[in-house]
């Protein structure tokens, strides 16, 4: 069986490797080669973060630059929607207007055509009845005197009301 050794045994090589690495560490940071490489390390390390927050920071703002044209834009394009849209209605009203008074005018117009063709038919009717009555008269006017002409006789109230029939009827 084996004696348990200490570490502190000169005999013990676990003490000699550990004397290697301290002096070989010492070593190191006597030349200043360690420290200067690992700050080395942590600083290129340290500038990359800083760098890529830098990026960030800026990829920020310009996404808020971005996103404030935009909104800018936005409310642009809706003024001039609000804008398009007030027009369109006041076009529209203004055409409703205008037909409107086109549809006034135009049944104006028509009433007025048909007082005028209904004025034209009573004159006409008139007319025509006018003919038809001086047709009658003269056609009863002509009987009466081819009844009278045959009897020989003549009668004077007949003969007064055929002149009058004359002058009445015109």
């Amino acid at each position: 069986m084996m004696e348990h050794e200490t570490l502190f045994d000169l005999a013990n090589p676990e003490l000699w490797v550990l004397v290697g690495l301290a002096a070989f560490i010492g070593l190191l940071i006597w030349l200043k080669v360690l420290p200067g490489a690992l700050f080395k390390a942590l600083d290129a390390h340290g500038e990359k973060i800083k760098a890529e927050l830098d990026e960030a920071h800026q990829l920020r703002e310009e996404a808020q630059a971005l996103l404030a044209e935009v909104k800018a834009q936005r409310d642009e394009a809706e003024r001039q929607a609000a804008g398009m849209i007030e027009a369109a209605k006041v076009d529209a009203a203004l055409i409703a207007s205008e037909a409107k008074a086109k549809l006034e005018e135009q049944i104006t117009r028509r009433a007025e055509m048909a007082e005028r063709k209904i004025a034209q038919a009573e004159a006409q009717a008139a007319a025509d009845v006018k003919s038809a009555a001086v047709d009658l008269a003269a056609q009863a006017a002509e009987q009466i005197l081819v009844a009278r002409l045959a009897s020989g006789a003549s009668d004077g109230l007949v003969d007064t009301a055929i002149g009058q029939i004359a002058t009445k009827l015109q």
